[in-house]
């Protein structure tokens, strides 16, 4: 699907119900959106850049030199997006190509970050005089999607830490399945910070002549620099919580090998006393008593209490 915005006094319209033809509507937007274009659209964006788009392959790409660089369609910028799909987190790259009269972005996954840009342009929240205010705009919006997924994942490692260290009956082993998620969602986080950054540092490099609009991507650098920090944060508390719960783990085994040594222990003896009388040898003096059977229960249960008693003394119970 291929979307078109016009700047409109100096707020970004996305153009609905347009029965122009797609080259007409290229022709005239500031922003084109390409989200997962089909061949015909392809072959439609391809005439009128008279260029190539770039490949899945090439987006991907993860060297500097492929991901930012300069050529005669523009500035070209490869940047990675948070993108979440049966509740766990993903990166995708969005690929930008900034030129003096627009701007086109090329992606293959719908995500949040253009899904609510789109939704303030309708209402008119989108304001840009430009096209690389409009790009700054776009990395603003995901730098505070990021810090707002940051808030959520810290909230949920608050719920971690108070089923872990506070609850006695706790689910330990969902607790790790907890924090395995969220570890993975930090690192994903992390990895779009840190393209971020360097895709800061690119533009300010490249917008020459445009004082506050380096201006603004320093801001935003210095945004990401924080949440560079709130992270490293989360990775330690993730680490911390996880070390914990393999703690209580082994000391919940400990226990469990502990109260079946015990039990072996008190058990022992009574057992070693039953197969003595239970052995067939002719002389067994205690086998004619009349109170050989009784004798042979107490002397079984006095075997197997005394180290039970020991035990509580010891306090090893």
């Amino acid at each position: 699907m291929i979307r078109t915005f016009q700047l409109n006094r100096q707020t970004i319209q996305e153009v609905t119900e347009d029965t122009r033809p797609l080259s007409e509507r290229l022709a005239q937007a500031t922003w084109i959106d390409a989200h997962e274009p089909d061949e015909d659209e392809r072959e439609r964006l391809n005439a009128f850049l008279a260029d190539e788009l770039p490949a899945t392959d090439d987006v991907e790409e993860i060297e500097s030199s492929a991901r930012y660089f300069v050529d005669a369609d523009g500035i070209h910028v490869h940047s990675l997006f948070l993108s979440q799909s049966e509740g766990r987190h993903g990166n995708t790259t969005v690929a930008f190509i900034l030129q003096p009269e627009r701007l086109i972005t090329f992606r293959d996954t719908e995500l949040a970050d253009f899904r609510l840009l789109r939704l303030r342009a309708r209402s008119g929240q989108v304001e840009a005089d430009s096209t690389q205010s409009l790009m700054l705009t776009i990395f603003e919006q995901k730098v505070e999607n990021l810090a707002d997924t940051l808030e959520d994942v810290h909230r949920k490692l608050e719920d971690v830490s108070h089923l872990v260290l506070e609850e006695d009956d706790a689910d330990l082993e969902d607790a790790i399945d907890q924090l395995a998620k969220l570890e993975d969602s930090n690192g994903k986080i992390r990895l779009c910070l840190m393209d971020t950054q360097r895709s800061m540092s690119f533009l300010i490099r490249h917008l020459h002549g445009h004082a506050e609009l380096q201006e603004t991507a320093r801001e935003v650098k210095r945004d990401v620099d924080t949440l560079m920090t709130h992270t490293a944060f989360l990775f330690d508390k993730i680490n911390f919580l996880m070390d914990s719960t393999q703690g209580f783990i082994n000391i919940q085994q400990n226990q469990i090998i502990k109260t079946f040594s015990i039990a072996a222990v008190v058990f022992l003896p009574p057992t070693m006393i039953a197969s003595i009388y239970g052995m067939n040898f002719d002389v067994m003096p205690e086998l004619s008593w009349p109170v050989g059977y009784p004798f042979a229960l107490g002397l079984m249960a006095i075997a197997g209490i005394s180290p039970y008693l020991y035990f509580k003394h010891k306090n090893w119970l």
